[in-house]
């Protein structure tokens, strides 16, 4: 298997677990509050991060690297989750999950800003209309349901797109799953003292799928999915193994509509169909 191959199918693998990450976190936020529950995730992951790095004795980030990681844990520890879970207080997963089709086309961007990637024009055609397929049957199921919400998602697909492209970049040269650790473990300190002020005076009045909700996106969403995702990109482009965000929405979808029973229409895999023609067509320009 050639290293391209492999990045596409690290990548495939961490879109699949990325895609319960909003799913989980509309469960979560409806018993914790939404600072808690992005700090809580973090600290989480971050211990478990820590624990990883110290048992396999990694060498420490140097001081441009740190640079680097501190642009990764504004963007994917702190900047996406905080900001999605405000935003899902006032929409629901389903509606937010659609905003994951501008995140290839932001990652793209940021990978030729931050990673010197520079993709066929080919490429960017591809890119715009798959985002514009995702964001197109928004706009038709109603997308101004909430402005406030809509700002926070938009808000947070920057940030993401950053955290990726910086991410995938800086795994070039410190690894995949060291890239999310360090980053865990650089922004634990502050994530652990604002869980202390935050937390919940008792949690006897908080039902097990909000716990289940917070193991999940602190476990897999904070940690596991990143060591695939980040050393997809690492080994396929960012650009272009950036484009498997573009099914995200519609895994999760499906996640929302079999877990939380929201509504997926047929007009909802019509367009599935023609982002993944979008996406093996990106496949091919990327370079």
């Amino acid at each position: 298997m050639n290293r391209t191959t492999a990045g596409w199918i690290n990548g495939l693998i961490g879109v699949l677990i990325f895609s319960g990450s909003l799913p989980a976190t509309r469960v979560a936020v409806m018993q914790f509050d939404p600072v808690f529950l992005t700090v809580a995730r973090a600290t989480i992951a971050g211990i478990l991060a820590l624990v990883l790095l110290l048992a396999l004795k990694q060498k420490r980030p140097t001081g441009p690297q740190l640079l680097s990681l501190a642009i990764v844990a504004a963007g994917v520890v702190i900047g996406f989750p905080l900001l999605t879970a405000l935003a899902l207080q006032h929409v629901t997963s389903a509606h937010s999950i659609v905003f994951v089709g501008l995140l290839p086309l932001m990652t793209a961007i940021f990978g030729v800003i931050r990673g010197g990637e520079r993709p066929r024009p080919a490429f960017w055609l591809f890119s715009v209309a798959g985002s514009a397929l995702v964001v197109g049957y928004a706009l038709v199921q109603g997308l101004t349901a909430s402005p406030k919400g809509d700002l926070l998602m938009l808000a947070a697909i920057i940030a993401c797109g950053l955290g990726y492209a910086e991410g995938g970049k800086l795994s070039r040269t410190l690894g995949g799953w060291q890239v999310i650790c360090w980053a865990l473990v650089l922004a634990l300190p502050l994530m652990l003292l604002i869980s202390l002020l935050t937390m919940p005076e008792s949690f006897a009045g908080i039902e097990a799928p909000a716990f289940l909700g917070l193991a999940y996106v602190s476990l897999f969403s904070m940690l596991i999915g990143f060591v695939f995702w980040y050393r997809g990109l690492s080994q396929g482009g960012i650009a272009a193994v950036g484009q498997l965000q573009l099914l995200q929405p519609f895994f999760g979808l499906a996640l929302a509509a079999s877990l939380l029973n929201e509504t997926v229409t047929w007009g909802m895999l019509t367009v599935t169909l023609a982002v993944i023609l979008c996406v093996a067509g990106a496949k091919r320009f990327a370079r």
